[in-house]
């Protein structure tokens, strides 16, 4: 993912829904609103971030999981080997997309269904490949590969955690999730339009299931890092704020006040909820590392993002809210 060039309530618990907030729908900031009560964690599976970790790390393992690479198929085969006696149904998408420079680039979309049957859905996304170079380190590291365990690695590993309770602790029927791991998200040149999400963009064009809707969708994406927060992204307000909103309330009433701040990100990130927005029409937020006197996180795209970056703490906060919206609210905002 990039920045774009151009400058673009309280408690809200299934217990206590007749609270809803009536000012979800007009964006702005909200850093006076966060959530103060304690809540419930009755029924709702403990995420273990310990069990996240060691998914970065197998990850890691494979080296960078760069588009047409062995790597790629290597873990690719891992993830779809995992996930699938989990999940009600796994699709798999294998095409080839054209990169930047009009290069074919092997493509493998995974999706993860749970309860398949149900009409209200929840899509969760992360990308799972890793950038073809470190571009935004210094001198000759420039041109070096890099492990990706937060920038590709976390997200999926957050994905694959909750999928593991969503098989050993039961969702009611009514609730669908779909689990999109999406491939050759990192291999974009930003002076050139559309060249990010590319395996995002396909599957949206062309959903695992014909005419597929969601009710709305979050997007992981380095989601692991030390000393992450976790700010409103601008596209993510504009199209998809009372969910965003909902989700940042769970996460400060679960004590996470630290990461997700309710403040403005600045401009937009063309990343891959871009393309669900305005490609599948699904509202859809971006959870997205980002350190506001450095815009992206100091490791993005450098070969310092490598397993000594990764902390269970930041991969519990995400993972947990996460869960607490699943179990107790994931269609309440």
């Amino acid at each position: 993912m990039y920045k774009k060039l151009t400058v673009a309530a309280a408690s809200l618990f299934f217990l206590a829904s007749a609270c809803h907030n009536n000012n979800a729908s007009a964006p702005g900031n909200d850093s006076s609103s966060t959530a103060t009560t304690t809540a419930t964690t009755d029924n709702v599976p403990r995420f273990q971030a310990d069990s996240a970790y060691n998914y970065v790390a197998k990850q890691v393992a494979f080296g960078p999981r760069i588009p047409n690479t062995p790597a790629q198929e290597a873990c690719a085969t891992w993830i779809i080997n995992t996930v699938k006696p989990w999940a009600d149904t796994v699709y798999v998408q294998r095409t080839n997309v054209t990169g930047p420079h009009h290069e074919s680039l092997r493509c493998i979309n995974v999706i993860a269904s749970f309860n398949p049957a149900a009409k209200q859905r929840l899509l969760i996304l992360a990308h799972w490949d890793t950038r073809p170079q470190a571009d935004q380190d210094s001198g000759v590291n420039k041109n070096k590969r890099f492990d990706g365990a937060d920038d590709g690695g976390s997200g999926v590993a957050v994905m694959l955690e909750v999928a593991r309770h969503l098989y050993t602790q039961k969702i009611p029927a009514t609730v669908g999730i779909d689990l999109l791991f999406a491939d050759v998200e990192d291999s974009g040149i930003s002076e050139i339009p559309d060249s990010y999400a590319l395996g995002t963009q396909y599957w949206a064009r062309h959903p695992h299931v014909p005419g597929y809707k969601a009710n709305y969708g979050i997007l992981l994406d380095m989601v692991g890092g030390k000393g992450s927060t976790f700010f409103m992204e601008s596209t993510s307000k504009e199209k998809a704020y009372p969910q965003m909103k909902m989700f940042w309330d769970v996460a400060n009433t679960l004590g996470s006040s630290d990461y997700f701040r309710y403040d403005d990100l600045g401009d937009p990130i063309d990343d891959d909820h871009v393309y669900v927005n305005n490609i599948a029409k699904i509202p859809t937020f971006d959870i997205l590392a980002w350190q506001p006197s450095r815009n992206f996180a100091a490791h993005w795209h450098t070969t310092h993002d490598d397993m000594q970056i990764i902390d269970k703490a930041t991969l519990h906060a995400v993972g947990q809210t996460l869960l607490q919206v699943i179990y107790t609210q994931p269609f309440n905002y």
